[in-house]
């Protein structure tokens, strides 16, 4: 069975290229705009995987992710933040925020293939 991959994004663009690409390496993909739908998808979708823009309209990704690490039943769960915006320090606190792993924008598909790989054996 197909593993289920959680996509947030608010960038129409880069939303239909990742999730072409999912697709196409037939992970089955849920697809999130905002902050407030990510969790409502989370909560209904059980993803195995979430990747997490982290800029977002709304609540912020991280925020997203505070939250569901806050869900016993749910905070097992990998997510791996996606952002244009690294900087120093910005990867120590997306990981602290409760990401798994980090991908910077602009990404190659074998980038974001291999990251998912190491989270869904």
């Amino acid at each position: 069975m197909a593993k289920t991959i959680l996509i947030v994004e608010d960038n129409e663009l880069n939303m239909k290229l990742i999730n072409d690409v999912l697709q196409a390496a037939d992970y089955a993909t849920v697809c999130a705009r905002t902050g407030e739908e990510a969790l409502e998808k989370f909560e209904d979708q059980r993803p195995d995987l979430v990747l997490m823009d982290i800029r977002l309209p709304g609540i912020s990704g991280l925020e997203v992710v505070a939250q569901i690490r806050a869900t016993d039943s749910l905070k097992l769960t990998p997510v791996i933040a996606v952002t244009a915006y690294a900087m120093n320090g910005d990867e120590s606190e997306i990981r602290a925020a409760g990401c798994d792993g980090f991908i910077e924008k602009p990404f190659s598909v074998e980038t974001l293939l291999a990251a998912l790989a190491k989270f869904l054996t």
